[in-house]
């Protein structure tokens, strides 16, 4: 599908083409052609990849996106990465008589325009080159997989090119697949300390892609254990955004035993003494329903005798 927008779609190499090269750079053969997939190409979509094209840029799907895109759920938000930086990419919008929207994340390497009734984001391929918790100081690239490298989790560090072509450069597919374990990429403790919220994202898509609890990587345990206390100075909207999607997904019995357990919920203002046993009964009882986050939240708090 959409062949002819990419004739010249390769992976992007920066070795001879030998056979250990490829096997480096164009990591997954499969392509996808689902309907969710299908379903992006609307006009908005055609005139951007078209636009990228004439203008020999790289343009893929990026992150969450892929990883909604492969468990046959159309995202409802879809975000791009691209070899082109915010100032090609402005002159090129300019030149079309594209509107942009929002320059508040131009420093950081995303561009905002819109096209055909539709917002599209495109962010330029990144390094990392110092982190002061959410906040980073970026070095542009054209290397996709240096910008894989900075991503939090292999589910979300893939790319997904537009003939359905995969570029998974951490395994994240096989993680996905097997539903068995959630990584960081790289050392967890590294990617912890650059944001310590990754901790709660660590038990929410534990919580969204696992299909039977229990199986961790030690090393990600210690690491979260180690940096528990770093949640404390994470605000408390961000903190709820995060701790109502863990107590609305899967697992959650599992999930606040070892947030007790691993000595966050103190951090992330939950009793350091949770009533864990009401807890079980409030889980047990609500299971299968959809009970509001403060329900279940409101369980491990033991009521005071007067």
């Amino acid at each position: 599908m959409l062949r002819h927008l990419y004739p010249w779609h390769r992976p992007s190499l920066s070795c001879s083409w030998s056979r250990l090269c490829l096997l480096k750079h164009y990591l997954f053969a499969t392509k996808l052609q689902s309907p969710e997939f299908q379903s992006l190409f609307m006009e908005g979509l055609k005139s951007l990849t078209e636009l990228f094209i004439k203008e020999n840029h790289e343009l893929r799907i990026a992150g969450g996106a892929v990883r909604d895109l492969l468990s046959g759920v159309k995202p409802q938000d879809v975000d791009f990465a691209s070899t082109a930086t915010p100032t090609k990419m402005k002159e090129v919008f300019q030149a079309a008589g594209i509107r942009m929207i929002n320059n508040k994340g131009e420093k950081h390497g995303a561009i905002a325009a819109r096209l055909h009734e539709e917002n599209f984001e495109i962010t330029t391929l990144r390094i990392d080159v110092t982190t002061d918790r959410r906040h980073a100081k970026v070095e542009f690239t054209t290397d996709w997989q240096k910008d894989a490298e900075r991503r939090d989790l292999t589910i979300n560090s893939r790319f997904l090119g537009f003939d359905g072509t995969l570029f998974d450069y951490f395994n994240g597919y096989a993680d996905l697949k097997n539903k068995k374990k959630v990584r960081f990429v790289g050392h967890a403790k590294k990617r912890i300390q650059e944001d310590y919220l990754q901790i709660l994202r660590y038990f929410r898509f534990y919580g969204r892609i696992v299909d039977k609890p229990g199986d961790h990587d030690s090393e990600t345990l210690e690491a979260i254990a180690e940096n528990a206390k770093g949640l404390g100075g994470i605000s408390g909207e961000r903190t709820w955004v995060e701790l109502k999607k863990i107590l609305t997904g899967n697992h959650v019995n599992h999930l606040i035993h070892l947030i007790s357990d691993l000595d966050v919920a103190p951090y992330i203002g939950l009793p350091a003494n949770a009533s864990l046993e009401e807890f079980n009964k409030v889980s047990k009882n609500v299971d299968g329903f959809s009970p509001k986050p403060m329900t279940v939240l409101a369980s491990l708090f033991k009521v005071q005798d007067d």
